[in-house]
């Protein structure tokens, strides 16, 4: 049973890397990132912001705005982490509804999640790194 899971596991992570190395000037690493991003999105982020990453209604905003996404790209970790409250807006909509933050993802987590949100909604091609993630927590203006 193990190895069947372990299988299955490392199969969808090929089946993965190969879909985001299909996309021109996708690095491997960024693939990667994306891949293991994918599975924490499932977890910690699909309920709210939607399996493509659509929103739901007026209650939770979409992660397809690809100008916000840029914008705020040294936004988004603490974001992740700590929460947002108050408006945003998004794709020319007003979101009022609070998000609570996600305290218990590491940072290499985070740098997963925004590489599959940001390669896989806003059609970025780089990965969002380790380090940025780490620079954007530690940063004061955020």
């Amino acid at each position: 049973m193990r190895n069947t899971l372990f299988s299955l596991t490392m199969i969808s992570i090929l089946i993965g890397m190969l879909i985001f190395s299909c996309q021109p000037n996708v690095s491997i690493e960024t693939a990667q990132y994306a891949v293991n991003g994918q599975k924490l999105y499932v977890t910690h982020c699909q309920n709210c912001h939607g399996a493509k990453g659509e929103g739901l209604g007026m209650l939770y905003p979409p992660l397809t705005d690809t100008t916000y996404l840029q914008n705020n790209r040294s936004k988004l970790a603490h974001i992740v982490r700590n929460g947002m409250t108050g408006p945003v807006e998004i794709n020319g909509k007003t979101y009022e509804s609070e998000m609570p933050g996600n305290k218990e993802l590491t940072d290499v987590d985070i740098a997963y999640i925004l590489t599959y949100i940001t390669t896989t909604f806003g059609n970025s091609t780089q990965t969002y790194t380790h380090e940025e993630v780490k620079k954007s927590l530690t940063d004061p203006k955020q």
